[in-house]
């Protein structure tokens, strides 16, 4: 047992009172304290990042085969493949689960037998960092605790939220157009419980102390199993007050506070991450005063740089890219193009006009993408998401479809690997999977074109043919190997973005002994630069620029 020092337990009462204010009883401290004390402190390795980390994405299962469980299997192929490039492993859900594809948890605490065992996820993390979701919003209606809730005995009978049908609740935010409440019979009869995501996703009641401590244990159980990045998901969702939006309330905040405070105490490397799939300054303001999260995802990113490859056109990722703050010491950005879900269109909010935006949309209809679509306080519906895979979504730009989609492609990977932060690849664009029909066919879920299961021989027959996915893959492999070795890709290495007209985006990052100029054609056609002076030799091609000409898509990394 460990004892908290006097500053860290007051530091830990004053988030709680502030959570719980006049509902706030000392016996919330002293369960909380006593769960903390269950677990050994580590210590510090030294900084959280550096440029040398590169985040892959994956499901448990995205390759299989038929004769050992599908962690092993990863492991496998990732020790085989990208064991240089890698640093850390994002396994998503990989808990027992109902529905989502694992974030619709059953027990948070076990590992889905049907992936392998905590045994498995402990042996990557022998090679890699884990980053690990906190499902935090909710939890399955198959799970134990609703079993609970159902019959009214039990952990978890008070672990939910009911609300009267009657109640006005269109002042909520919803990122779907199912129902906010779902009718469930109990032994008290039927009651109305709140289900943000879906009917088998139920929504905790964070508003109970009993299950903040629960989630805390939880919290530090993943740590202790050698999490490293711990995933707040749909973290911005988790406190609800009638009248309100329930989203992003001051009362979620200061649990993510809370729960940094308490993670880096028991282990200083932990990072809190905050997933939330929100216009851009919602998103930054998760930072809070450089004591929340220590990790944002760059949700803005991926739709915005779509949008200008597919028009050639720099301007909008440009205004956004400069509006973006600095960044030092334990505050960076999580830099992606693709992750298991769609493009976010939301984050396109005051950024892009609706002109274009719409225009994007069907963009990626006619390339074979779906669109998710979210419920408006008037009743009305707006996209909410493109569900196409990344590679596909590049295919071609507004003329339609043409040949340069690799290259495309690659320019859209090495524009995320330049940005400040800490570049992620969800593991469909590494291989530049394309759109997965028959999956969408078999689950009817949109999201499911973006989520393959590969077959662990039919994968690497691919990556040996004369296939695009063999070009990508063996192209971002070198990529990151040589974006790992410059000191002006350190995740707070300085950034800033250059004019040199709407065919290019440039930026400049900058540490203190290394420079490098980023330039990057968006157009399919060949285009002419005036590169500043000094700037003469590329990384990318290991030469000297003879001249400011660059061909349909081509990247430069100038030093």
């Amino acid at each position: 047992m460990i004892n908290p020092d006097t500053s860290f337990v007051k530091k830990i009462e004053s988030r709680l009172k502030f959570i719980y204010k006049d509902k706030y009883e000392k016996s919330i401290l002293a369960d909380l304290i006593h769960v903390i004390s269950s677990y050994r402190i580590n210590s510090s390795k030294g900084q959280k990042w550096d440029e040398k980390d590169v985040v892959l994405i994956t499901y448990g299962d995205s390759i299989k085969t038929n004769d050992e469980a599908p962690l092993q299997t990863l492991r496998a192929f990732l020790n085989d493949k990208l064991n240089e490039q890698l640093t850390v492993v994002h396994i998503l859900p990989f808990f027992p689960y109902s529905s989502d594809d694992g974030f619709s948890v059953i027990d948070f605490r076990e590992v889905n037998p049907e992936l392998g065992d905590w045994h498995d996820v402990e042996d990557l993390t022998k090679e890699y960092d884990l980053m690990a979701d906190l499902v935090i919003n909710h939890a399955s209606s198959k799970s134990q605790w609703f079993k609970n809730f159902l019959k009214q005995h039990g952990k978890g009978k008070d672990y939910f939220i009911t609300e009267d049908p009657k109640t006005d609740l269109s002042q909520v935010t919803r990122p779907r157009s199912t129902p906010l409440l779902t009718p469930y019979k109990t032994t008290n009869g039927t009651k109305h419980v709140w289900t943000t995501f879906s009917a088998d996703q139920v929504d905790l009641n964070f508003s109970n102390p009993d299950l903040l401590v629960e989630m805390m244990d939880i919290l530090l159980g993943y740590i202790d199993k050698g999490a490293r990045i711990i995933r707040l998901d749909a973290i911005a969702f988790l406190w609800k007050v009638v009248g309100k939006t329930c989203l992003h309330l001051p009362e979620t905040h200061e649990v993510v506070k809370l729960m940094r405070d308490v993670a880096e105490f028991i282990h200083p490397d932990t990072i809190i991450l905050t997933e939330t799939n929100v216009p851009n300054k919602e998103n930054l303001s998760y930072f809070g005063d450089g004591d929340e999260a220590h990790m944002v995802y760059q949700f803005s990113l991926p739709p915005l740089l779509l949008h200008a490859l597919h028009t050639g056109n720099s301007s909008y990722l440009s205004t956004w890219a400069k509006s973006l703050p600095q960044l030092e010491g334990d505050k960076t950005f999580f830099n992606f193009t693709a992750s298991h879900d769609g493009i976010g269109v939301r984050p396109l909010e005051g950024l892009l006009p609706d002109d274009e935006k719409n225009s994007l949309v069907e963009n990626m209809k006619g390339f074979g993408g779906m669109v998710n679509f979210k419920s408006n306080p008037d009743g009305s519906q707006s996209p909410y998401e493109l569900n196409i895979t990344y590679f596909d979504a590049l295919k071609g730009t507004h003329k339609g479809e043409d040949q340069l989609q690799a290259e495309r492609f690659l320019a859209s990977q090495i524009c995320m690997m330049s940005f400040a932060g800490v570049p992620a690849f969800y593991i469909h664009s590494l291989t530049a999977t394309p759109n997965y029909y028959e999956g969408v066919e078999k689950t009817q879920h949109n999201r499911t074109i973006n989520r393959r299961k590969w077959e662990l021989d039919e994968l690497k027959e691919v990556l040996r043919s004369d296939t695009p996915q063999k070009k990508v893959f063996e192209s971002l492999q070198q990529l990151i190997l040589l974006r790992k070795k410059q000191a002006a890709f350190h995740p707070n290495a300085s950034q800033e973005i250059l004019d040199f007209g709407t065919d290019f985006f440039v930026l400049k990052r900058k540490a203190e002994n290394q420079t490098i100029l980023v330039i990057i054609n968006l157009s399919d056609e060949e285009k002419e630069i005036e590169i500043p002076d000094g700037f003469t030799f590329d990384l990318i091609s290991d030469s000297t620029i003879g001249s400011g000409k660059l061909k349909a898509y081509q990247c430069l990394w100038l030093t």
